[in-house]
Parts: C-alpha cells; sequence; structure tokens
C-alpha cells in the first residue's frame, strides 16, 4: 500500500539510465494486471533513443518530460485481441497495466508520469505514424520514466463526499 499513497507524477530526471533490469520489472507489473476475459490486449513499446522521444512530443501539449527522461514507454492496446467486441475493454485492461507499472516505478525508486493519447486522435495519429503501427494498434498512453530530479509530496486524496452508500 506504501506505493499507493506516495505514488505522485514525477516530470523531472535525472541523466542516470534506467538499468534493463528495472525496465524488464516495469514491464513484468504492467503484463500482471487484471484483463477482461484474460485477452491482455496491451502491447508496449519501449524507447532510448532521445531522438524517438523527443519525435513521440510533437503534438501533445503535456509530453514535455520526455525530453528529459531516460526512458519511455508507449503502451498501446490491440484491438483485434478482443474476441467479444474489438472495442469493449482494452482501454481499461491498458490502464491496469499502467497503474501497475506507475506502481512498480514508485517500488524501485523511479519517478514516471502517464500522458494520455487516446481518445484524442491527433494525439494517436503523431505515435501511429512514428511507430508505424499497424491496424488495430490503438496508442494509449506514454509513461516517461527515469530517476527523480524533483521530490513530490504525497497528497492524501480521500474525499469523504464522493462516497455514496446503498444509492446516490
Amino acid at each position: 500500500m506504501k506505493e499507493i499513497f506516495e505514488r505522485r507524477s514525477i516530470r523531472k530526471y535525472t541523466a542516470d539510465p534506467v538499468s534493463l533490469e528495472h525496465e524488464e520489472k516495469l514491464l513484468r507489473a504492467a503484463m500482471q494486471a487484471p484483463s477482461a476475459g484474460n485477452e491482455q490486449p496491451w502491447e508496449f513499446i519501449v524507447v532510448r533513443d532521445p531522438e524517438t522521444l523527443k519525435k513521440m512530443t510533437e503534438g501533445h501539449p503535456y509530453s514535455t518530460p520526455l525530453l528529459g527522461a531516460p526512458l519511455g514507454i508507449l503502451v498501446c492496446g490491440d484491438v483485434n485481441k478482443q474476441k467479444f467486441n474489438p472495442y469493449a475493454y482494452w482501454v481499461q485492461d491498458c490502464s491496469a497495466a499502467i497503474q501497475n507499472l506507475l506502481l512498480e516505478a514508485q517500488h524501485l525508486g523511479l519517478g514516471a508520469v502517464w500522458m494520455g493519447l487516446h481518445p484524442i486522435k491527433e494525439r494517436e495519429d503523431v505515435l501511429i505514424k512514428l511507430f508505424e503501427l499497424p491496424e488495430g494498434i490503438i496508442p494509449l498512453g506514454m509513461i516517461a520514466v527515469g530517476h527523480p530530479a524533483q521530490t513530490v509530496s504525497p497528497v492524501d486524496r480521500y474525499l469523504p463526499e464522493r462516497v455514496h452508500r446503498e444509492k446516490w
């Protein structure tokens, strides 16, 4: 629970690289997420090249953390893996994977931030073109990961007025 309550969006990183061991732990955590029908529709593109990270920011006004990150991860959903309805639950499944990745980053002492793409078509299109994504692969979000160069204090976000019991 510690990681859940201490996790914050980190947007500034040191120049230290993220190890391949930590990269694998992040991806393993992501792939442990629950998914509807166990379809696991996620796909990940791991990016370390600074020029590619820079190109990923084109058309996304909040993506500047990628410019200083040693590691970027593009999380995509494969709607072709959805057996019953191609657009049924890939967003929820991939979002759960992203949350797992963010919590593992916190656990490893890394900083990370999730930058949303879907459902804004203009943001999606930049990544579809850049990575030559095949039909049915939809970019959901980008994650910048690195060793934190900033400290962001935890915040208690519990709001009892948002809890409704038995009815609204």
